[in-house]
């Protein structure tokens, strides 16, 4: 009876065991399988630190190339500033207009709507006040370039200088005749030179006149548009035409001695408004 009861004691003992051997593995097949995916898990994580890491460091080494650029930018924007601050006392300009240490009063609706990526405050701050510098010194710079050029231009149209090198010998006024000793008016200045010396125009202007005048010989008169007019005598032979331009300092005639004249030179004339004035203050400036 005992041996007939030892197969049956025996199937039920390893039914038992694999009872609870399948027990086990159902209790702990989720939990095993759960840290699993938590070392997965931690592992992506210390990837994606380090590849954080990497990002942060390529980031401050961007915001320090930045940094320096922007230093770079600002030591920049204060040589325009100093350029500024010299062509204003250059070109004699007034000094309260063309204030380059300060920033002119601007406005502006607030953009409300728009986004951008943050930067460090500071690195903000300088490119934004570099950027409203630079916005100032470029209107600056527009509008002294302006008056500049416009002054270059009045100064070109006003006569300045000789129109040949040397020395005068006789002034605007009243002299006494070469010819026959009568006291006369004279008109201009002579500026005695070797015949056929270049004579060069003293202002930019347009030729009104090239030819012979009784007196004066060959004549060239020059129109500079502001009421100025500068005539030209005695010359050997004339280079321009009437209605050509000229420029400052361009050769319009060769000296000579034709008309009433005892010698080869250049009598030199300014006029004004129609008037005939001394062109001594002229011949004595500079441009």
């Amino acid at each position: 009876m005992r041996w007939k009861l030892f197969p049956l004691v025996a199937v039920a003992v390893i039914g038992c065991i694999g009872l609870g051997a399948a027990l086990a593995m159902t209790v702990s097949g989720p939990r095993d399988r759960a840290l699993s995916e938590i070392r997965d898990l931690q592992q992506q994580i210390r990837q994606q630190n380090a590849r954080l890491g990497g990002v942060r460091q390529d980031a401050q080494r961007s915001i320090d190339a930045l940094a320096v650029k922007l230093g770079q930018l600002q030591a920049q924007s204060t040589r325009l500033d100093a350029l500024g601050e010299r062509l204003a006392e250059v070109g004699k300009l007034d000094a309260s207009e063309f204030d380059f240490g300060q920033q002119p009063a601007v406005g502006g609706i607030e953009d409300v709507g728009s986004t951008a990526y943050a930067l460090p405050q500071t690195l903000n701050n300088g490119i934004s006040q570099l950027t409203r510098r630079f916005d100032t010194q470029q209107a600056q710079l527009s509008a002294l370039q302006s008056l500049l050029l416009d002054a270059k231009i009045e100064s070109n149209l006003k006569p300045t200088g000789m129109p040949v090198q040397g020395y005068i010998s006789s002034y605007f006024g009243v002299r006494t005749d070469p010819f026959d000793g009568h006291s006369e008016r004279h008109t201009g200045i002579d500026i005695p030179t070797a015949y056929g010396t270049p004579v060069h125009a003293v202002a930019e202007g347009m030729v009104t006149f090239a030819g012979v005048r009784r007196g004066y010989g060959n004549v060239v008169e020059i129109d500079h548009g502001n009421g100025y007019m500068t005539r030209y005598a005695h010359n050997s032979k004339l280079i321009v035409h009437p209605g050509q331009h000229v420029l400052v300092g361009q050769v319009i005639a060769k000296a000579g001695s034709t008309g009433r004249s005892t010698g080869p030179h250049v009598h030199f004339e300014v006029w004004y408004k129609g008037r005939v004035i001394n062109p001594l203050a002229f011949v004595r400036n500079h441009r």
